[in-house]
């Protein structure tokens, strides 16, 4: 396998790129994770229970261990 040489000055503008992404990333799953919560809360959407999500699991062929009571 062949060996790159990235000048350093590139690296420090690529691994700032990536930094801004993972933080756009990280936002946009905030704010996606805080509405599902609120929608629960609310009762627009129910829950699903851990017990719910296994039968759900199982049926796609996933193993899953034991369920939690």
């Amino acid at each position: 396998m062949e060996s790159i040489v990235i000048p350093k000055q590139v690296f420090t503008k690529i691994l700032s790129d990536v930094e801004m992404l993972i933080d756009d990333v990280e936002m946009a799953l905030d704010v996606k994770v805080r509405q599902r919560i609120l929608d629960i809360d609310t009762g627009r959407e129910k829950g699903k229970s851990e017990k719910e999500y296994y039968a759900y699991l199982e049926k796609r062929g996933v193993k899953v261990g034991k369920v939690r009571s």
